[in-house]
């Protein structure tokens, strides 16, 4: 399984943001452990770092780019990412980039709580919790 995890569950995890932590820190943990290879955009640690400038301060960034790394692989963003997100006219631009990420990288799925803004055909779309329960079905 090989999953495009969405800029908020990691802010979910790195936050302890509640009521989503728990669901966030399982994906993480199955990412962590090998039973799946999730994907980071750079955009989307790019996003990450930005959003939690109050609490991670510059000369913490290699720490939190360490941890990320140790987790997920991080996808470079391509030029032509950019054109093809462009291409799809979203509403939101960075969900497109995410969805031509994935696309590229032949990913199962993007993870993300932002499924109704994902237009896409192309990946499936999934909550957290829809894929959690997908899993727990499927080892049944």
């Amino acid at each position: 399984m090989e999953w495009l995890i969405d800029t908020n569950i990691v802010l979910d995890y790195l936050t302890d943001r509640w009521p989503f932590a728990d669901e966030a820190q399982a994906i993480w943990r199955l990412c962590e452990t090998g039973k799946a290879t999730g994907y980071i955009s750079a955009l989307s640690f790019a996003n990450i770092v930005y959003i939690m400038r109050k609490v991670i301060k510059p000369d913490r960034i290699d720490e939190l780019l360490q941890l990320i790394s140790k987790v997920f692989r991080i996808a470079d963003l391509t030029a032509n990412d950019l054109l093809k997100a462009a291409q799809l006219h979203w509403k939101d631009y960075e969900d497109a980039i995410q969805t031509v990420t994935a696309e590229r990288l032949h990913c199962n799925a993007i993870i993300t709580r932002n499924t109704r803004d994902y237009q896409s055909e192309r990946v499936p779309v999934l909550s957290p919790d829809a894929l959690l329960k997908n899993l727990e079905s499927s080892e049944k």
